[in-house]
This record gives C-alpha cells, structure tokens and sequence, in this order.
C-alpha cells in the first residue's frame, strides 16, 4: 500500500499507509532502519557488508521523505559521500513491520494553561477545584489569590487535607535569609537550581501533596518546572520495557543527612503497588551510592538514564514563573518538581499535606 505521512520522532519513525489490507501505521527504530539499509549490501551477491556492531546507536537521519509515488521511505543519513540515500519500498516495511498499529502512551503533557486558573475569575470554589484537579492531572497553579498562606491552608482542610510537619517545621519559608526553620542546609534554601524531584524520598510515606506560595519572585530566574511521572513512567514503559522494569523492581537507598537530621530509606523509584496507589521516589541529591553486581550496574545506570533524559525534555514539562500571590500545590507522589537558578530575595513558603486518597 502507498504511504501517506511520515511521523518523525524522537526514537523511531512511523509510518502511516493507505488503508488497506495491511497496517494502518508501524513504527520503525532509527537504528533499524539504518541497520537495514540496501546501502550497506554487496553489489553483486547482496549480502550484508556492514554488522550492526559498526553503526551508531543513536544515528540522526539528515532527512526523509517519502518516495516518487509514495511507494517508498527515502532516508538521507547525512553520512555518505557519494549522497545515496536508503530506499525502501512500501511494501517490504509492511511485511516487515515488527510494530504495526502500535499505540504507546502518550509522552508526559506541557500546557501550563490546562493546570492554571485565575482565583478572581473562577467561576466555583476554589477547594473542590484543587481536590479534582489533583486527582485529575497531579497538580494546579492558582494566579493572583493573595498572599495569605493561612487562608490557603484553611481552603485546604475544608477538604479534608491536613498540613503535615517535617523536619523543617509546619511552614517552611524558602528564602536563602531564612531564620524560621530548622534544617535549612540543604539546596531549597540557596539560590541554585534544583533539578527533577520528589521532595522527602527517603520517608516511608512521603506527604502526598506539597503547596508552594509565592510571596516575592525572584529578580531574575526562579521558574518552576513539573513532569507527570505517572505518565513518563507509562510512555517509558512502551519504549523500553527493560528499562521500565529496573526501575520498578531494583531497591535503591535514599540517604538524608543534614546536621541535625539523617533518614535512611530503600526502594524501588517506581512503585506502582505503594498504599495509596502509584508512587514515584525520585531525587539525585539524596540518592546513596549504587550498589548492584558488577554485571547489572551499567544497565541500571543506562535505566535511570533514559527516564531522566526523557522527564528532563522540556517537552515534558509544564513550565512558569510563579508572580507575588501565586501559588502551586501538586501531587508529591506523582509529579517530579524543580526550579530554575535565581538573582534576588526570592521568597516561597511551602507546606505539605496529607488526606485519604483523593477520587477519580
């Protein structure tokens, strides 16, 4: 069957025919492609001349298109001299096709303008708003509501959430002046950037839901940016599965050791059996030195780097800057949060909270 639209991604290429009698679409790895190219065959007997083993991973197609008559995929991979390009034919990547009609999950959604609203212009309260939205995309941002961080708590306990303590007290004020808290040697009270987390990994429950209010932004830098972890975790798992799986069931150790705090915890980064439902644990800057056989660590190493290369995309990411009287509240078993570097007397307050389990 003629081909109809080629859909570039990031990893592999679909390739969408004309309805027919055989697949509608299938997917096709770069490397595969690149591995099966007629290039790389003898003249004159046709056999192979070049082994996977001599070609890179990772290769990156200068272009493609789709053949005169729309009977082939053309592929110019940027690496020949002579300028030949890979041809194949329609019907040889039907027969071919080791992913036909395949539907992965969706990568982790980016639209700040889906998880904001106006507190002034909302048009119901503002509790039951924040309860569904949570339940539904793991987090909301809520512009302009003031900067009375009690009157937010109170809106929240109405729902049946209750602020929970930790070692840095009941409120924290993330501010590298601060005088309020205890523990504060450690990187939310500095002025660098935190990279994709979840915040106290190394408890046996974490607090579900952490509130972040702005009071001052920051004179330059400060953004936040949030990955749904749930739906990275699922579109990882319909791209490698091996990966998935390490990361699922291999035990690593999350080690807090403050001045006048240290917490021990090991566990998998992603529990999808956790009281409460799915639960990611998730922070480079608390994670203890791995320890696995000598012949597992760099494919572990390989695991966690391809989650963190894929909710590190900005793609991934909702993304914003938090105005005076803004604030965040999110899902803390569920979403990875960070922040941008910043110049200035930037000022936060964050509380977490805890409930039941929150309906769908």
């Amino acid at each position: 069957m003629p081909i109809t639209r080629l859909e570039p991604h990031d990893d592999y290429l679909r390739v969408h025919f004309t309805p027919g009698e055989g697949p509608r679409h299938a997917d096709f790895h770069w490397f595969w492609l690149r591995h099966n190219s007629e290039l790389d065959r003898h003249p004159l007997t046709n056999e192979r001349i070049v082994c996977s083993s001599e070609l890179p991973l990772d290769p990156q197609p200068k272009a493609v298109r789709i053949g005169e008559g729309a009977d082939s995929l053309d592929i110019d991979w940027g690496d020949r001299a002579d300028g030949k390009v890979s041809r194949y034919a329609s019907t040889w990547l039907q027969a071919h096709a080791y992913a036909a009609e395949r539907e992965p999950a969706p990568p982790p959604p980016s639209d700040p303008a889906t998880i904001t609203v106006d507190s002034h212009t909302l048009d119901e309260p503002l509790g039951p708003r924040i309860r569904s939205t949570l339940a539904r995309t793991g987090l909301l941002v809520v512009r302009g509501f003031g900067l009375d961080t009690e009157a937010i708590i109170q809106t929240l306990e109405r729902e049946g959430l209750s602020v929970i303590g930790t070692h840095f007290g009941r409120i924290e004020d993330l501010r590298t002046d601060n005088t309020t808290n205890q523990n504060t040697d450690q990187l939310g009270y500095t002025d660098s950037a935190i990279q994709l987390h979840t915040d106290q990994p190394f408890l046996e429950r974490p607090p579900r839901y952490q509130l972040l209010h702005s009071q001052q932004p920051a004179e330059t830098g400060g953004e936040n940016f949030v990955v749904d972890a749930l739906a990275a975790a699922n579109h990882l798992a319909e791209l490698d599965r091996p990966a998935f799986e390490l990361l699922r069931t291999v035990p690593v150790t999350f080690h807090r050791k403050q001045k006048s705090f240290e917490k021990v915890l090991v566990s998998p980064i992603l529990d999808f059996s956790a009281p409460g439902g799915f639960r990611i644990r998730y922070s480079y800057f608390t994670l203890a030195p791995y320890r696995r056989p000598f012949a597992e660590m760099e494919a572990w190493y390989r695991a966690y780097n391809r989650f963190a290369k894929l909710v590190r995309d900005e793609r991934h990411q909702y993304r914003f800057l938090l105005r005076e009287g803004d604030f965040l509240i999110y899902d803390n078993w569920r979403m990875l949060h960070a922040r941008t570097s910043f110049t200035g007397a930037r000022w936060v307050r964050g509380v977490y909270f805890d409930s039941a389990p929150l309906a769908a």
